[in-house]
C-alpha cells in the first residue's frame, strides 16, 4: 500500500518497553509525503510512567513529532468512525491485555474503542503484537483477531 498522502491512526498500548522503537517507526513514517499520522493513547500508556520512560516525555515527543494533540478518551476516539478520520489504523505496540479485549469486543479503553469505531467503515487495521506471552496465554486471542 502506497501510504502517501494516508491519514493514520497510531493507537499505542501499555506495552512500554517498545515504545522507542515504535516511535523510530513514526520518525521513519513521517518522511513520507504528505502523511498524517495522530496518536492515540490507551489510558495506562498515555499516564503511567515505567522505568522506559516518563509519560508526559513520550506524550510530548509524539505530539511534536506528528504536529498533532494525541487521543486519549473514549468519548474523542468514538467519532474516528463516524468522521472517517483515518485510512488505516496501526495498533503498534498491541499489548497482550489490549489483544485480549478485541479479541472479546471488550471496548474500554480509547486504544479499544479507536479499533472498534475504524472497523465500521471495514478499513484496515495493523496490529503489531508486543506481549512477552504470545505462545501461552495469549494465544487464543491472537488467533480471534487474525
Amino acid at each position: 500500500m502506497n501510504l502517501e498522502g494516508k491519514k493514520i491512526g497510531f493507537v499505542f498500548t501499555g506495552s512500554f518497553c517498545t515504545f522507542k522503537k515504535t516511535i523510530e517507526q513514526i520518525e521513519n513514517l513521517m518522511k513520507i509525503k504528505d502523511i498524517k499520522i495522530t496518536i492515540i493513547m490507551s489510558f495506562n500508556s498515555y499516564n503511567l510512567d515505567s522505568k522506559f520512560g516518563k509519560a508526559e516525555d513520550f506524550k510530548n515527543q509524539l505530539e511534536e513529532l506528528t504536529g498533532n494533540s494525541i487521543i486519549h478518551t473514549i468519548p474523542d476516539a468514538e467519532p474516528i468512525g463516524p468522521k472517517k478520520m483515518f485510512d488505516i489504523l496501526i495498533v503498534a505496540p498491541c499489548s497482550g491485555n489490549t489483544i485480549a479485549k478485541l479479541a472479546n469486543d471488550i471496548i474500554d479503553t480509547p486504544a479499544t474503542m479507536a479499533v472498534k469505531s475504524h472497523l465500521r467503515n471495514d478499513k484496515p487495521v495493523v496490529i503489531a503484537i508486543s506481549t512477552n506471552n504470545a505462545l501461552s496465554g495469549a494465544a487464543e486471542n491472537i488467533r480471534k483477531v487474525t
